[in-house]
């Protein structure tokens, strides 16, 4: 097989909450007769970003073109995970034209990249480009990803601990590999805060790398699939905090499933999950609830207090109308507070 047949792959990394599954789920909603398939990444236990983007409906991406791996970081489990998901979507009839593959929020792209140097992956797949979606909203605030004054006074508490802010790393090291970068929640900024955004980027990308600004996601698939670069050939040259490890680990971070009951009224629920990001340094709320005679299903996002919700499908008719959310937070978050007052 020829460098020419092998199918490009675009590896989208970025920080919890920076909109990941929302540009995405844009890509496979304008995907113009191309056939992708999605691998999925999940941090936590659930698989609810592979939910979203099966919820989008479109033909180019059907379900069973959304591989999910949900059994840890994939930057960590590549031997174990990501070779046996590409034997997977290689194996489908009609082929694919694109591979999607959406990191979580923890993962480190360069480990991933320096996969497609493997003799089972070379000779079939090859990296189209790395894009990095970055929350603007965050950084013009001055942080990678919204409320995390908490994980940095921590942090700066401890003398035991590394005075290098580990999260800071993982954004620094993201921006490092990154092709292209989108600064994402564009609508949140005016234009100074912009400036600060732009600037956050720019300061942290160690070469000349596009910046697009977009709200919602919302990039041009065109310009997203298809950047040609080949970056497994040049990842020597992405050099990043964590180049002399053989391993690395995320034990600052910990996530756990709530069940939810079927709720009455949007604005209460989002408003409940408002109080306890703020109470408990909550970092990400994802997840779908029923609600009284809607049939819709609601799905909720949370990037720290910032809530939004919006119907995104109809329930199916064999479908339970079972809600969940996967909370994702700081080592010694309070599971037992947070699962009564969601679930109650």
């Amino acid at each position: 097989m020829t460098s020419l047949a092998r199918i490009p792959c675009t590896i989208v990394t970025g920080f919890l909450g920076s909109g990941k599954t929302t540009l995405i789920r844009h890509v496979l909603a304008n995907a113009n007769g191309r056939r992708l398939a999605v691998i999925v990444n999940e941090f936590g236990d659930v698989g609810i970003d592979g939910e979203i983007l099966k919820g989008c409906g479109d033909a180019s991406c059907p379900e069973e073109n959304i591989v999910e791996l949900a059994n840890g970081c994939l930057c960590c489990t590549v031997a174990d995970e990501f070779v046996p998901a590409l034997d997977q979507i290689l194996a489908m009839e009609p082929p694919v034209d694109h591979i999607v593959i959406e990191t979580s929020g923890l993962a480190l792209p360069k480990p991933l990249v320096q996969a497609f140097h493997w003799p089972a992956i070379r000779s079939r797949v090859t990296v189209d480009g790395v894009v990095a979606v970055v929350d603007g909203a965050a950084l013009a605030d001055g942080q990678v990803s919204a409320d995390l004054e908490a994980l940095s006074a921590q942090r700066a508490a401890d003398d035991a601990l590394d005075h290098d802010d580990p999260i800071e790393e993982v954004f620094e090291d993201q921006i490092a590999c990154a092709d292209l970068v989108v600064l994402n929640k564009r609508d949140l900024l005016d234009k100074d805060g912009l400036e600060r955004a732009m600037k956050a980027v720019t300061g942290a990308l160690p070469r000349a790398v596009g910046i697009v600004t977009v709200a919602d996601g919302k990039v041009d698939p065109v310009a997203l699939l298809g950047l040609g670069v080949g970056t497994e050939n040049d990842i020597g040259n992405r050099l990043t905090h964590h180049d002399a490890e053989e391993d690395h680990d995320h034990d600052d971070f910990d996530s756990f499933v709530v069940p939810l009951s079927e709720v009455n009224d949007p604005a209460a629920i989002a408003e409940r999950i408002a109080e306890l990001a703020e109470a408990h340094n909550i970092l990400r709320v994802k997840g779908f609830a029923a609600v009284t005679g809607k049939p819709m299903r609601l799905l909720i996002q949370a990037v720290g207090p910032r809530v939004s919700h919006y119907y995104d499908r109809p329930w199916g008719t064999l479908e339970d109308r079972k809600g969940s959310v996967v909370v994702i937070g700081l080592k010694g978050l309070d599971r037992e507070a947070v699962t009564k007052s969601l679930a109650g």
